[in-house]
């Protein structure tokens, strides 16, 4: 089974790339690496229940177990020690990185209120793009009733890109809703 989003990429986006950007190889055309979802789960310090949640919403949206995550150092101010779990995170590559890239771009970001788009500033200067969502329910695969609180996730998409111009290229074609 392949990836709708994949297809697309390998027949339309890498050939508009080496046109645009004169690569004389298709292997210099940018492309996705990895995508990056995390929650932070700050009340996991005190409530033990709620980074079970944040691990079952993930791998509801994402298809995938996630990783717990532990702090690294003691904060005493956050009554945090060194070693905690606070968060949990799910690297997706290859068939589930596009699946996933799709239902975010066409399920999801379509359904916030109020959307106009997704900043163009968020780029990291090597061609890597990171966006925040408030909460988890905008993904049509999450039960509304089931949750037990709103979360806000992290989503990090990584790519070959050199700069930050090649990976705004991509992630356009890609149907990324950029704010102009």
């Amino acid at each position: 089974m392949t990836v709708r989003l994949r297809e697309k990429y390998l027949s339309e986006i890498v050939p508009a790339l080496m046109q645009e950007f004169k690569y004389s190889s298709v292997m210099q055309v940018p492309r996705l690496t990895k995508v990056v979802v995390n929650i932070g789960v700050g009340e996991a310090v005190q409530n033990s229940k709620a980074l079970d949640a944040a691990v079952a919403d993930l791998t509801t949206i994402t298809g995938q177990k996630p990783v717990i995550t532990k702090a690294k150092k003691s904060i005493a101010s956050f009554k945090l020690r060194e070693g905690m779990a606070i968060g949990t995170m799910v690297t997706l590559r290859s068939e589930r990185m596009y699946d996933f890239l799709d239902r975010l771009v066409n399920l999801a970001l379509p359904r916030i209120r109020d959307f106009r788009g997704v900043s163009r500033s968020s780029f990291d200067g090597r061609g890597n793009y990171s966006l925040g969502l408030r909460e988890q329910i905008v993904f049509p695969d999450i039960d509304y009733d089931k949750i037990d609180k709103i979360r806000g996730l992290e989503v990090v998409i990584v790519t070959t890109a050199t700069d930050d111009e090649q990976a705004y290229a991509l992630l356009k074609r890609l149907g990324m809703p950029f704010r102009d």
